[in-house]
């Protein structure tokens, strides 16, 4: 640990990543990264403490305040249903020039457990703290864990983009029912999963079988982002099917920077399509 960032060091750039937050305490940990940092991790959640970072505490309400009234709240951001290759295209566009690529921020996760009122007050400290750059020219690209898309709407501020990464329910349960850590995962989260169903969808039968638990996770994520879909009518969203990007990857990773905002020459977009991080397993280089 290292002594805290004073709230002009905070303000000033992305250097400070305000990676968790306690809703008990209210402390906040900060992490100090580079653009190097940034582009190396594939998740800003506590996997990365397992290395050599410096990282401080200090009250989230200082952290707030320390945010200028008018500052940018422009963030990009990302929200997928889970193992549809979102971090392989957060990655990708993190490669163009002017984008910070920020991937799940544990910090994202700890608010989405918050209670209604809680987060209400925290969140609009969070769209500028996650709008940071570390230059005036770039934007920031943020990629959210999947059950954050629970609150995309209170995240994305209006008139704001987001992408919503899928893929077919067939191709999702194949990919859960392949993997020994998916299935894990799928166990492990089946319960919550059935509660968040619950207050969409009425007369949901239980799952008996890990292929009926995929379906279901399937079903769970997809309504998710079709309601934050629903509450986001004044704000820019974009549906991007992972195996159709995947068909022709420069012309879909074109149209998403497109989307955004970002200056994508069609040279630049057809070497990151067809570099090295396309033949690399994206969530461990």
């Amino acid at each position: 640990m290292s002594s805290a960032p004073s709230a002009q060091e905070i303000a000033r750039d992305a250097r400070w990543l305000a990676q968790a937050l306690d809703p008990d305490t209210g402390v906040a940990r900060l992490v100090d990264m580079t653009p190097e940092a940034y582009r190396a991790a594939s998740f800003l959640d506590d996997r990365m403490l397992q290395g050599p970072v410096t990282a401080c505490t200090k009250p989230f309400a200082e952290v707030a305040a320390a945010m200028p009234v008018e500052t940018r709240s422009d963030a990009r951001w990302i929200f997928h249903i889970g193992h549809v290759g979102s971090t392989l295209v957060a990655r990708l566009l993190g490669e163009l020039s002017g984008v910070l690529s920020i991937r799940e921020p544990r910090i994202l996760r700890d608010i989405a457990n918050m209670r209604g009122e809680q987060r209400a007050a925290v969140l609009p400290a969070i769209q500028t703290l996650f709008s940071r750059t570390f230059a005036a020219e770039e934007m920031a690209l943020v990629k959210a864990t999947s059950f954050v898309s629970e609150i995309a709407a209170e995240l994305v501020p209006p008139g704001e983009a987001a992408l919503f990464v899928t893929v077919d329910a067939r191709t999702y349960i194949a990919t859960i029912l392949a993997g020994p850590n998916s299935l894990k995962e799928l166990a492990a989260l089946a319960e919550i999963r059935s509660a968040r169903m619950a207050e969409r969808l009425r007369g949901v039968l239980p799952a008996s079988s890990p292929a009926q638990l995929a379906a279901a996770a399937w079903a769970c994520e997809m309504t998710s982002l079709e309601s934050a879909a629903e509450a986001m009518a004044d704000r820019r969203i974009m549906w991007s099917n992972f195996d159709k990007l995947l068909e022709d990857m420069a012309g879909g990773l074109s149209a998403i920077a497109t989307f955004f905002g970002m200056d994508a020459p069609p040279e630049r977009v057809g070497e990151i399509a067809g570099g090295p991080l396309m033949a690399r397993y994206s969530k461990a280089l």
